[in-house]
């Protein structure tokens, strides 16, 4: 397989492989793996200086199996055309694998947000809200953007107040878009939702003794050394839930450098001093490693990509020693890559199952948009009551007088017990199917990647069948 290829072409690589595991019709492969529709436009900007700047932005949407698309929008120089639609591919598989009603799409701008002040972000951000708006691509029913790299809670507030003033449906406009602030009807967990998932994926993949075996590691995170590779939205909750799990985070890597000690990171003390300085360069109580690659090829058991594309190559991999890799970014582990690891033995856990989290709480958040009720709020006081009850019968069944902090702990489930709950047994789920299909077809045939493809093809080939379109 070529190493130059573009990113869209590796996707429909790694569809055509697991295709060979299927067996319908070449007409309804083709269109599921083709990108339904994609728009590129152009729109002029003021910058405070006065001065007029053309800024270029996408939005793809890849498959209509489902309505709406759901896809996240990136402010990033390294935005095109094909990056987009290859992202928004790799939003339908994802979609499928997890069971999401949604076809994939994505968007982004082109810029480097540094490059621009707060109001002109958002006049940039309203402006593209209004493209998407004049060519159908954005509606609670239609196409849903999410936060993705280099935009946040604040883009997400701009387009849906953007929306809200241009669209005659007041009531549901609110769902237009996911990963807005709690005031603005967003839900409790998001920003820190893909992080969560990628530790309750790992937590799943880790717990079969037979496959820790084949990498030479004990069941569990327990223990485990990890190294991550951006320290953003996904990297910063997952090296903090890592920690909670118990496995230690050795090393962690940003644009600007890497942070590297064996003995193992606090990691709120270096998000605390990020906050003060800008920057994990010269964290005290870290050796400080001036090239960020190189903490890619660090000793370690675990190595966590959640950056963006393209950052482990055929340059590289031989050079990685993790025993996994745990695909948190999407499409950081190129082709050849992948065929190198997977030769020395590592076990790859990848990008279109483990970076899931994000968009299933999406998920919760459009649900709760579209009902107007939040989660938790029927059924928590009757939980509570029975849990009470419950302490009091065992009191009275034992003599044991629990404690008022024992007391404190018996609650009924709030929205984030429930959002938690939710995403943890997402995650359980579709990895235990990914690995049925492994063993379906062979471990030693079909590797989690395919597997998680050939289960993604299977629910968007059923979809297009309910349709009628395909028999």
């Amino acid at each position: 397989m070529a190493e130059n290829i573009s990113f869209f072409q590796r996707i429909n690589e790694y569809f055509d492989k697991a295709a060979k595991f299927t067996d319908y019709p070449q007409g309804l492969l083709e269109q599921i793996k083709i990108c339904n529709s994609s728009c590129h436009f152009t729109f002029p900007i003021k910058r405070d200086d006065g001065t007029i700047q053309t800024i270029h932005g996408w939005r793809a949407e890849h498959s209509h199996h489902k309505l709406p698309t759901k896809g996240g929008i990136r402010y990033s120089m390294l935005v095109n055309e094909d990056e987009i639609m290859a992202l928004a591919a790799l939003m339908t598989y994802k979609c499928a694998l997890v069971d999401l009603p949604y076809g994939g799409a994505k968007g982004g701008i082109k810029l480097n947000r540094k490059d621009y002040s707060e109001s002109e972000l958002e006049r940039i951000t309203r402006r593209y809200t209004y493209e998407l708006i004049q060519k159908n691509y954005i509606g609670p029913g239609i196409d849903v953007p999410a936060p993705d790299y280099g935009t946040g809670e604040n883009e997400m507030s701009w387009i849906l107040d953007t929306y809200l003033s241009m669209s005659p449906d007041k009531l549901d406009a609110i769902a237009c878009v996911t990963g807005k602030p709690i005031e603005q009807n967003g839900i409790k967990g998001r920003k820190e939702a893909t992080g969560r998932g990628v530790v309750f994926g790992l937590e799943e993949a880790c717990s079969f003794e037979d496959d820790m075996k084949q990498v030479g590691l004990q069941p569990g995170l327990r223990g485990k050394t990890v190294v991550i590779q951006g320290f953003g939205k996904v990297g910063y909750p997952a090296s903090k839930y890592l920690n909670e799990a118990e496995a230690k985070v050795i090393g962690i890597a940003e644009a600007d450098g890497a942070i590297y000690s064996p003995k193992g990171l606090d990691i709120e003390s270096i998000s605390a001093y990020r906050d003060e300085t800008g920057s994990i360069r010269n964290f005290p109580d870290a050796t400080f490693i001036e090239n960020p690659n190189d903490i890619l090829e660090m000793e370690c058991d675990i190595l966590v990509p959640a950056a963006l594309e393209n950052q482990i190559t055929a340059e590289n991999a031989p050079r990685i020693k993790a025993r996994i890799i745990a695909e948190a970014a999407n499409g950081p582990t190129t082709t050849k890559a992948h065929e190198i690891l997977k030769k020395r033995g590592a076990m790859i856990i990848p990008d279109t199952f483990l970076n899931a989290g994000g968009v299933t709480v999406s998920y919760f958040e459009w649900l709760r948009n579209l009902s107007h009720v939040g989660f938790g709020r029927l059924g928590r006081r009757y939980e509570e009551s029975a849990y009470n009850a419950m302490v009091h019968f065992i009191e009275q069944a034992t003599g044991y007088q629990f404690s008022d902090d024992e007391r404190q702990t018996v609650h009924g489930a709030d929205e984030t017990d429930l959002v938690n709950s939710g995403l943890q047994d997402t995650m359980i789920n579709a990895y235990q199917e990914i690995r049925e299909t492994r063993f379906k077809y062979g471990r030693d045939i079909v590797d989690s990647r395919t597997a998680a493809y050939i289960n993604a093809i299977h629910t968007i080939a059923q979809s297009y069948m309910q349709l009628g379109i395909f028999p």
